[in-house]
């Protein structure tokens, strides 16, 4: 219906204004906008192509339906004291008079008065309205609005209420015009330019400007348009002071005029939408960027835990190869003292030999490094235990922050709801893995996982003897390959140019045999530990994952709707300064 009076500049204007308004319905579906929200937006594209809607505002007794009736020049409205519109009437044109219910609470009149051929009213009920139910009709026409009439009354002149509701409007983006009724109860006209200013004093700080404001008595105006009487008629008309307000509805109104309030309807309710939206996209962010940081906090200390561990494990093996290195200089000192001339026949007794090779240079190495690697499984048990704990308590406090504060017009509950529910699964999941924390069993766990390393790596078959039990193996091997080579020197000592050579050998081999121990004693164990380390951080990424991913697919979804809703805000600022140079 619109496109027929457009020219080609306005044709342009309303097809880029469809498209940035689709494009804003676009990426407030996919930001989980309300429905309600959506619906206004899609009344509001619709609109494009009906009537020029003009939206009657007030408190119940501030005389909407008699400025209705007296526009009309018939009392086709209901009028009382009491709020006597419980539901939205919408004006329109028709030869005959009709009464059709149209949605619900919505009531469509059709009349035989020519002016409703170009532009439709709708009568709402009251602002205060004592049904809530009321008043949340009279909201929700104000965004269908092309042109809103607010019409408060001399006797309560700009009410709190009336204050708020024209606030909203505001919010809308909408053209007001103030209707100041019932002049006809003042007796002096300063009084009324009194009301008048103090009303104008108001909006001017509420608005930013002075809306254009039109003193009536709508009921003076009524009975002049139904006066019978030629000479009562004029003063009637002259006193009512609606001659004004009727030429400014139904002549400066143009067809020019209402085609840009009709295109500058839409542009404002998308523009309220898409700012409304976009400061909730950026304060979710805000609030996501604080998860960021706990991610990170968690992720930079399980960094600093594993260089940590890293550090404390290669001094605590340091232990371990003093042990095997004091060895190494006992052997050192026994074949010093063994291997010579004078002790050639204690040479030939391999057992005594032997013997003593285990009681002098073995000795109890062997147990303390059980003690060494006991020690240390139980320190890594611990450490993963504290770390568990660590992030467990960290979580907690990130749980207990309270972001509803954060969050601008929490549209739907959905994001809170998703964040705070994953918050509260990683943290049970996290106080559930330290609640079950079995330190023995992961002692046992961890005490075999090496004891099978450094099987594995002095390829001895470990079965179900411990680690003391295969180094002692590893150390009795040592000594009988020793002790063999000092038995066969022995044998052929005889000259004093044996014993010497033998003796080098033999300190020759315990180096190779003790460097081979520790070789396999240090891979096996470290190999073991670098598994159990990165099993411990895996396990507590895994119990963080849930919320990590969501956080991350939060980020990427509100950082592309903040992308799309402020290119929509910006292209509709432009269109809506190219709409008011028409």
């Amino acid at each position: 219906m619109l496109q027929t009076v457009l020219d080609e500049r306005q044709r342009k204007l309303l097809k880029a204004e469809r498209l940035q308004l689709e494009a804003l319905t676009v990426a407030l579906a996919r930001f989980e906008a309300t429905p309600n929200d959506l619906a206004t937006l899609q009344r509001s594209l619709a609109q494009l192509d009906e009537l020029f809607l003009l939206v009657v505002v007030g408190e119940f007794n501030s005389g909407k339906s008699a400025v209705i009736n007296a526009l009309l020049g018939q009392r086709l409205l209901a009028e009382g004291v009491t709020p006597t519109t419980a539901q939205v009437h919408v004006l329109k044109y028709s030869p005959e008079v009709t009464r059709q219910p149209a949605e619900e609470h919505v009531l469509v009149l059709t009349l035989p008065v020519d002016f409703l051929n170009e532009i439709n009213i709708v009568d709402t009920p009251g602002t205060n309205a004592i049904i809530r139910r009321h008043e949340e009709i009279t909201q929700d026409f104000v965004p269908r609005s092309d042109l809103v009439l607010f019409v408060t009354s001399v006797d309560r002149p700009f009410t709190e209420s009336e204050r708020a509701f024209l606030e909203k409007i505001r919010s809308w983006g909408k053209k007001v015009v103030i209707i100041l009724n019932k002049i006809d109860i003042l007796e002096e006209q300063d009084e009324i330019r009194q009301v008048s200013d103090f009303i104008a004093e108001n909006a001017k700080a509420l608005l930013g400007f002075v809306p254009e404001m039109f003193p009536v008595s709508a009921k003076l105006a009524l009975q002049a348009k139904n006066e019978t009487d030629p000479a009562a008629q004029p003063r009637l008309w002259a006193a009512s002071r609606f001659e004004p307000l009727e030429a400014y509805i139904l002549q400066s109104l143009d067809q020019e005029s209402r085609i840009q309030l009709k295109f500058l309807n839409p542009l404002g309710v998308g523009q309220r939408l898409a700012a409304e939206y976009l400061k909730i996209a950026r304060s979710r962010l805000d609030l996501l960027r604080a998860d960021f940081e706990t991610i990170d906090t968690i992720e930079s200390q399980l960094r600093v835990y594993a260089e940590d561990m890293h550090r404390d494990f290669r001094f605590r093996l340091s232990d371990i190869e003093n042990f095997l290195h004091e060895m190494e200089a006992r052997g050192i000192e026994f074949f010093d003292e063994t291997v010579r001339l004078a002790r050639v026949l204690d040479l030939l007794n391999t057992s005594r030999v032997r013997g003593a090779f285990e009681r002098d240079v073995v000795a109890d190495t062997s147990q303390q490094i059980d003690a060494a690697v006991q020690e240390l499984i139980d320190w890594m048990v611990e450490k993963d235990l504290r770390q568990w704990q660590a992030v467990m308590e960290y979580l907690e406090k990130r749980r207990s922050v309270k972001s509803d504060d954060k969050i601008i017009g929490k549209v739907g509950g959905q994001f809170e709801y998703s964040r705070r529910a994953l918050l509260s699964s990683v943290g049970r999941a996290a106080s559930r893995a330290v609640a079950a924390y079995d330190k023995e069993h992961e002692a046992k766990e961890l005490a075999d996982d090496i004891r099978f390393a450094v099987a594995l790596a002095a390829s001895i078959e470990a079965g179900a003897v411990g680690l003391g039990t295969i180094l002692t193996i590893v150390l009795s091997t040592t000594a009988a390959d020793v002790t063999g080579i000092l038995a066969a020197g022995a044998l052929a000592a005889v000259g004093l140019f044996v014993l010497p050579s033998k003796r080098r050998q033999a300190k020759a081999d315990l180096r190779n045999k003790i460097a081979d121990m520790r070789q396999q004693i240090m891979s096996g164990m470290t190999t073991q530990f670098e598994r159990e380390l990165e099993r411990s951080i895996q396990r507590i990424q895994e119990a963080i994952a849930p919320y990590t991913r969501f956080i991350r697919a939060e980020r990427e979804k509100l950082q592309e709707v903040e992308v799309s809703l402020g290119e929509v805000e910006s292209a509709l600022k432009l269109l809506r300064a190219r709409v008011g140079e028409e």
